[in-house]
């Protein structure tokens, strides 16, 4: 739970939020921080913190590339979440989630990229 508490607290910020759903775009080749800025229209400060913050909730990686830091989604973790967040889903009817799940099972986790 307490992992939980902490992706969720990290993705409760609407510029946090934006650089997830973009990394995720993105897939597992990921983004250099200077095309995330540009692409967000976000100053690099405040980037650079909230990729911080995404980073030390395990939301994403972080890895350089010559002068460039490439931040990429991290996939196992966002699905940790979502199978936290979906465990008990349905109260016995399963037809309740049911279009939750397939849309998750969309995601091939072979290649991590939904």
């Amino acid at each position: 739970m307490k992992s939980a508490v902490e992706s969720m607290s990290a993705l409760a910020h609407e510029g946090r939020l934006s650089a997830f759903r973009l990394l995720v775009k993105a897939g597992p080749e990921g983004l250099p921080a200077g095309v995330l800025a540009y692409k967000l229209g976000s100053p690099p400060s405040s980037l650079s913190t909230n990729l911080g913050i995404l980073t030390g909730a395990r939301l994403c990686t972080a890895r350089r590339e010559g002068r460039s830091i490439i931040y990429a989604a991290n996939f196992d973790a966002m699905g940790a979440l979502l199978a936290y967040l979906m465990e008990d889903c349905c109260g016995g009817n399963p037809r309740v989630c049911e279009p939750m799940l397939q849309a998750a099972s969309a995601c091939v986790p072979a290649g991590k990229r939904c």
